[in-house]
């Protein structure tokens, strides 16, 4: 369990602890998950440079859209990354666990599914119907 059952408590040490190191481990997993994706791209970078010869239409479209494919990945890792590293900063300030909207406890449920949320479900819908 990453955080004590009745969440608007205080935590001890250890289970501080242990919230530190799963959100640290789940980061470092998307640290090098980045690196490898960032490898993947290089590599297809160099393949696109040197076999230009003899492209359609088709082809090039082909090599833009992987070439979109991979961005949209390493964004897509980065920003989950982002979302660890700002939990890290909240859990050391004693605020993780609690809605940034309405500081209410985030439900034990949503943090041990989605350990970085931020904010309580309410607050996440009503965020989501005002974007709608």
């Amino acid at each position: 369990m990453l955080v004590h059952d009745t969440v608007g408590t205080s935590r001890s040490q250890a289970e501080i602890d242990q919230i530190r190191l799963s959100l640290q481990a789940r980061h470092d997993e998307l640290t090098e998950e980045y690196q490898q994706a960032v490898q993947q791209s290089q590599v297809l970078r160099l393949v696109e440079v040197g076999d230009t010869a003899g492209d359609d239409q088709a082809d090039s479209g082909t090599k833009t859209a992987e070439r979109d494919t991979a961005q949209s990945l390493l964004r897509t890792i980065l920003d989950r990354r982002a979302q660890y590293e700002h939990a890290l900063v909240r859990l050391a300030e004693g605020t993780y666990g609690f809605c940034e909207g309405c500081t209410a406890p985030i439900p034990v449920e949503r943090l041990e599914i989605f350990p970085s949320a931020t904010t309580c479900v309410t607050c996440k819908q009503t965020r989501e119907r005002r974007a709608a």
